[in-house]
């Protein structure tokens, strides 16, 4: 490192001081804490944004949002070149970059860091990130903070992409990369014409049932919904309402709205209610990277039939599978020449078991991870077609540059032999639902487009959805304890390693209740101990909950009162 270059990073460091009595963690979805304290770790996580296009050699992304948190928070995460969440093994590092007590101690972590990477930090190279906000009041300042700290390594370019939801960033990203066009414009002419392309393809035949154009929409009064409403405008064949914008002024971020309160309360968002009996709603999360649907009863406006990520994941599922049986199946003049593809559906262990079933018994191949996006993500890739989804409406569709590849070439060689078949129909849907979807990250506003597709393309309306199968009745509570780190799990966390015993009570309280499922996991950022549990009712799925989280309290010895989550 040049003395030029210790000097800027000094100087700029001083500028940011690290809070007082905070610690800071990059998580699944990065730093988060109170947005008027993070402004040093802003400063930092642009210098480490730097850094990483450097050793990369490529663009990376840098989103300053909280997603479904309340507006007060914010947070800040990077998007790797390849659209997805920055690499797992960098994390230690930003951990101890976020958190170095002084200017001195920072720089001397970006020396050490630099060199062992191998990360040259001369003016021959220059590194190029992308920036992006949600609508939070200390957004503004703290992509100044960002800027700053791009600024602290000598030839980094920031491009600010403006006020974007996060999705929209990582796919900026990705296509940038791809050398691609990447701007917002690019982004939903890109979705509206992968939307247009399916719509047009829905078979003459299907009929279209009640409302099946309608859609209400809650955009938590967050960027989502005033990017909808912009989207909109480019499709046909699909009415969609948006309440709850941020534009509309009349709600706050995430207060009382957004798909994380819709999952987690089960009631109809702010601005939803008689009016809206009987319609096809969604909702998305602060910074639209979450989507669940909900009907509200006729009976009553305070309850939901609620359709969350598990059946957004089993109606997706459905569609690919129909799609690839379509276009392996052989035609009428003998052509079958097949295209194999390894299909994968990912889940975690929060997954309702009645989805996993029922995924199961459509043949598809089902394999759970640990919770967080980055380890679906990650094992989703490992497949020709990976479809992962968690019960919050966080999830997506891969489909590999391999699979890509063959499948553009079958569509060729159908188009030159068999034009307008079925077979050459499915074909086209698969790659236009790879343009439509967005491949580096849960997406809303993509995945709403493709949900509306599916459903008019199979002539379902909102109960037949609702019917697909019908959730066990579960249960989350969470447990304090003196040391989370104390309980060690296994086997995607469905398993329990230490305490010792501890699984074993689990196994013999799970084995009273017919269709009973219990496991227990550490949160990520909090000394405190999740039960989750499944049964046959949802008395039986209180009691095991309940009796687990006793279990819990003896092992770890610290009693006290569980708390329905």
């Amino acid at each position: 490192m040049t003395e030029e270059q210790c000097s800027l990073l000094l100087d700029s460091a001083s500028l940011f001081p690290l809070p007082h009595g905070v610690t800071f963690s990059y998580g699944t979805a990065g730093f988060r804490a109170d947005g008027l304290k993070l402004s040093s770790t802003v400063f930092r996580a642009g210098v480490l944004a730097a850094l990483r296009s450097l050793k990369t050699g490529y663009a990376v992304g840098l989103m300053i949002t909280a997603s479904h948190n309340p507006i007060t928070d914010n947070g800040i995460k990077i998007a790797d070149p390849d659209g997805g969440m920055m690499a797992q093994d960098w994390e230690p590092f930003a951990d101890a970059l976020a958190n170095a007590p002084d200017p001195q101690s920072f720089v001397k972590l970006v020396l050490h860091f630099a060199k062992e990477e191998n990360i040259s930090l001369s003016t021959e190279r220059s590194a190029v990130i992308l920036l992006g906000r949600d609508t939070r009041p200390t957004g503004e300042s703290l992509l100044e903070a960002a800027k700053q700290g791009i600024k602290g390594i000598i030839g980094s370019v920031s491009l600010d992409m403006g006020i974007v939801t996060t999705p929209q960033l990582h796919w900026m990203v990705r296509s940038k990369n791809m050398g691609m066009k990447a701007s917002e414009s690019d982004y939903f002419m890109q979705l509206s014409e992968s939307f247009r392309c399916l719509m047009n393809m829905i078979p003459k035949e299907i009929t279209v049932k009640g409302n099946a154009t309608q859609l209400m929409v809650d955009g938590a009064n967050g960027v989502g919904g005033d990017k909808l409403e912009q989207l909109k405008t480019l499709l046909t064949g699909l009415q969609i309402q948006v309440k709850n914008t941020s534009k509309q002024g009349e709600g706050i971020l995430n207060e009382g709205v957004g798909a994380d309160y819709v999952q987690k309360e089960k009631v109809p968002p702010r601005c939803f209610g008689p009016n809206d009996i009987g319609l096809r709603c969604a909702s998305l999360d602060g910074d639209a990277d979450r989507l669940v649907y909900f009907r509200i009863s006729k009976i009553n406006c305070s309850s939901i039939d609620l359709v969350d990520g598990d059946k957004i994941l089993s109606l997706f599922a459905l569609f690919i599978k129909a799609q690839l049986h379509c276009l392996n199946k052989s035609e009428s003049d003998g052509l079958n020449n097949v295209l194999p593809a390894r299909v994968g559906v990912v889940q975690t262990a929060y997954a309702n078991g009645a989805s996993t079933d029922y995924l199961k018994q459509l043949g598809l191949e089902v394999v759970l991870t640990p919770t967080g996006v980055k380890y679906l993500h990650k094992k989703a890739a490992e497949y020709d077609i990976g479809i992962y989804f968690e019960a919050n409406g966080h999830g997506t569709i891969l489909f590999s540059e391999y699979f890509l590849s063959n499948l553009q070439k079958k569509g060729n060689d159908l188009a030159s032999s068999n034009a307008g078949s079925e077979s050459h129909k499915a074909a086209l849907r698969l790659l236009a639902v790879s343009k439509l979807i967005n491949q580096a990250v849960g997406d809303a506003l993509s995945g709403l487009l493709l949900v509306e597709v599916v459903l008019q393309y199979m002539g379902w309306s909102m109960q037949n959805w609702i019917e697909l199968y019908d959730d066990l009745p579960s249960r989350q509570l969470k447990v304090k304890v003196a040391d989370r780190t104390a309980v060690i799990t296994t086997n995607a966390e469905t398993k329990v390693v230490q305490p010792f015993g501890l699984q074993e009570a689990i196994d013999a309280e799970t084995a009273k209740y017919h269709k009973g499922r219990c496991f227990v996991r550490p949160s990520g950022t909090e000394d405190i101990i999740r039960v989750y549990a499944e049964a046959f009712s949802q008395e039986a799925a209180d009691s095991l909950a309940r009796s687990v989280s006793q279990h819990v309290d003896h092992f770890l010895g610290f009693r006290t009162s569980q708390k329905s989550t």
